[in-house]
């Protein structure tokens, strides 16, 4: 992730429109991420794991949870939310390079893609390769499309808080978003985008038989997920 990305992220930004918002994001991902865990004895790398504030509820049903998270403060603030929990880790990307080859059963790469050139996605793809188990899963989430719009992204918001009781909170966020620094990167340095082709061959080139996933990660129904394994 380039350096003004990961400033951002690692800065208090407009993304969340409030606590509420926050809240039902990271419990809806967590969620969804469980569902996927294999096994109680499952390995789990969620890399670009963000804030995670409900990573408890996938730790409950593997047996180790490791959060990468590339910006400091974010990973801080992880490794102080769950010290007391055993199951789960907070890591920066280069402890991920260390981690024995072939010994995780999950990884999830969840709204990462967009904000990294795709060399540095081929990258992660190939090291991806090289740490899960033949029978391991990768979870590619929240791709853009290439032809999405702000618009979009506005009208799944709203619903996503009409569904959850902060609908007013949304559309105060949404006007403050247009003035944010957020809006004003994306415009300087844009978003990398992929359309479902163009992604399983990024994934067939790291070594993965890939598909589109049956479900997303998320709320946005308007982004791309894709579920592969190593060949």
């Amino acid at each position: 992730m380039t350096s003004p990305w990961l400033a951002f992220w690692d800065s208090p930004h407009p993304i969340y429109v409030n606590a509420r918002h926050k809240d039902v994001h990271y419990r809806l991902i967590a969620r969804q991420i469980a569902a996927l865990v294999p096994g109680p004895q499952a390995r789990v790398l969620d890399y670009g794991s963000g804030e995670a504030i409900h990573a408890d509820l996938v730790a409950a049903v593997a047996a180790e949870l490791l959060l990468c998270e590339a910006a400091p403060r974010v990973r801080a603030g992880i490794a102080a939310r769950f010290a007391g929990n055993p199951k789960i880790q907070a890591i920066a990307p280069q402890d991920v390079e260390r981690l024995p080859e072939h010994s995780l059963d999950l990884v999830v790469l969840h709204s990462v893609a967009q904000y990294l050139a795709p060399e540095a996605t081929d990258a992660l793809f190939t090291l991806f390769h090289k740490l899960m188990k033949s029978d391991g899963v990768l979870i590619v989430g929240d791709v853009l499309p290439p032809r999405g719009a702000a618009v979009t992204d506005a009208a799944s918001l709203l619903r996503f808080a009409a569904a959850n009781g902060f609908v007013i909170a949304a559309l105060i966020g949404i006007a403050r978003t247009v003035a944010s620094d957020y809006r004003r990167l994306r415009a300087r340095l844009g978003v990398t985008r992929y359309d479902e082709a163009a992604m399983i061959e990024k994934l067939a080139a790291a070594g993965f038989a890939a598909h589109a996933a049956p479900t997303i990660i998320g709320h946005d129904r308007a982004r791309l997920a894709f579920a592969a394994r190593p060949l």
